[in-house]
């Protein structure tokens, strides 16, 4: 037996439902200092420099999915190897 239920449900009312503070206030005051910072020249505050970390973090991430990968092969070649 096989059940399917949709439920239409706006992302407003999934964080009221699940608890979740509304931080939408605090977002937008957040982002507007950076603009400013950003707009103003500070220092730090340049877009490579804010988007260091998350290439840094994307690089990290891809390199290990690879090794992962090129564990499963080489375990899926080590074995083929000894199946013979």
């Amino acid at each position: 037996m096989k059940f399917k239920i949709d439920v239409e449900i706006t992302p407003e009312e999934v964080r009221r439902l699940m608890g979740l503070p509304d931080v939408q206030a605090f977002h937008e005051e957040i982002l507007a200092q950076i603009r400013s910072q950003m707009a103003a020249g500070a220092d730090g505050y340049d877009p490579k420099t804010l988007m260091r970390p998350f290439v840094n973090q994307a690089t990290a991430s891809m390199e290990m999915f690879q090794r992962l990968f090129g564990g499963m092969l080489g375990a899926g070649i080590t074995k083929d190897r000894h199946d013979d």
